[in-house]
Formats: structure tokens, sequence, C-alpha cells
């Protein structure tokens, strides 16, 4: 579809079994949505080589690599070593997802907090996007993020932001982004729309988490990538923009902070 505007979907997770044995449906589906590209995300070390064969096979795929935070207590502490070897392959482009998540696992918050250091040390070797998870940690994971950044500078997104307006505003003080996923587009959203809205645009980017929280009108149902569509249009709404102008501007942004990605070229 030539004439559809096109997006980025900034983090999905294409390995997880909901989309097993459909995905060349699914890039397909993305395609004629206009998301043209998106990165899949590692969630545990152990299954990196999944998630790079996939970026291997779609040249529109790359991938990120980390210990997602509700994992760490069970899987083996990613080492900085590891994670910059990782991203020597030519589609590794993020860091992540890392982060704190005190919601679900508030009991390993100390072995989270020494997982996040070392993804941030990773992303600051290396250069890559730090692709953060939080939830309900907003106080820590400020005071973590400002600390590092005073022992060096480094890039980083907040993947699926719905988090309060001070840690929003925290993050962008430091030069990071923010990610609107599909719960921007929920009714009793219009808070973390309002958060979006105080934004620079040119620090926003769009994303599905799919298979995960599924946009309006799909909300409850399966995500996959070509739903960023519905999210970029909510997007569009927030900023007062016309939609191809909104997926211009998001994609911009992407190829801003992705950097490694916008510039790979197939072999």
């Amino acid at each position: 579809m030539t004439n559809t505007p096109l997006i980025v979907d900034s983090h999905c997770h294409l390995d997880f079994p909901d989309f097993e044995g459909e995905l060349p449906d699914i890039v397909q589906r993305a395609k004629e949505a206009g998301v043209a590209r998106m990165v899949t995300i590692c969630t545990k070390l152990k299954n990196e080589p999944v998630v790079r064969a996939i970026a291997e096979d779609h040249a529109g795929i790359f991938y990120a690599a980390g210990t997602h935070p509700m994992s760490v207590a069970s899987e083996p502490m990613a080492t900085l070593d590891q994670l910059i070897q990782i991203t020597k392959h030519p589609k590794m482009v993020g860091i992540g997802e890392t982060g704190l998540d005190y919601h679900y696992t508030a009991q390993s918050a100390d072995i989270q907090k020494k997982s996040l250091r070392i993804h941030i040390a990773a992303a600051r070797e290396t250069g890559l996007p730090l692709i953060i998870h939080s939830r309900a940690a907003d106080d820590d994971m400020a005071r973590i993020l400002a600390e590092e950044h005073k022992i060096g500078t480094y890039e980083c997104v907040m993947h699926c932001f719905s988090s309060s307006a001070t840690l929003a505003k925290a993050a962008l003080d430091l030069g990071f982004y923010l990610s609107m996923s599909g719960i921007a587009t929920f009714k009793k959203s219009q808070e973390l729309r309002d958060i979006f809205a105080s934004a620079p645009v040119d620090r926003v980017l769009v994303e599905t988490d799919s298979p995960y929280l599924a946009p309006m009108p799909y909300r409850g149902k399966r995500n996959e990538p070509a739903y960023t569509a519905h999210t970029a249009q909510v997007g569009a709404e927030v900023f007062g923009m016309d939609y191809a102008a909104f997926a211009a501007q998001t994609t911009e942004n992407f190829d801003r902070l992705f950097a490694k990605a916008a510039a790979w070229s197939a072999p």
C-alpha cells in the first residue's frame, strides 16, 4: 500500500508462542498497515539466538536483548561482556528490555537494580539505546537513571510508558524518549495522554508491546505489529497533528535514537 504512511513498531515480542507459525502473515499485515520496520525484544538472554534468527530472516525486523526485570531472579545475571558481545550483530540495535518492576516482583528489587545498572553500563559502552521497563518503581527508577547519567551519558527510551508525570519529566530532562503503546488509546487513559501531550513530539516513539496491550478497538485481543497504526492515530490526535505528519515524526525520532537500525542496509 504505497500511499500508507510508514511507521515503526519500536517494541514487540515476535518470538513469543502467541505468534508461532504465523510470522509471515504477521509481517505481511504489518507492511500493509505501513509498519515497515519493527524491533523484536529478547527478554531472556538464553532466547537471544531465536530472536536473532527472526531478525536475520526479515529485512524490516531488528532486535534488542537483555534480561527483563521480572526474570532476573530466575535467570543468570547478565554480564557487561556478554551484552557487549551480542551487540556485534549488525541487526542488534538496543540494550534491554531491562528496568524495575515492583508491581509483581518487588521481592527481587535489589537484584533488579543490579541488573539495571549492568544494562546501563552496556548502553553507555556500546552507544546503543537502553530500553526501560518501569512499573510501580518511579522513585528508584528516576534516581538510578539520573545517578548513572552523571557517571556517563547514554541514550534511553521508556518503553510502553504509563507511569507518572514526574517520571516522564525526569526521563525527558535527561534527554530520553517516551514510547506510546496501546494503553494510551484506552478510554481511562486521559491522564496518560495528557503526559504525552506535554512532551516534546520529537521525543516520542510508538510501539505495540505485542502480543500484549492491544489498542482500541482490539483491546483484550492478541496484539500484533500492524496495530501500531491505531496507537499512532491516537498519538496524532494527542499532538494535534495529521496522521502522516505524526508517522513521519515518530519515524524520524526512531531513526535518531536507533541509529544503528537506521544505518543498516541489506547485504
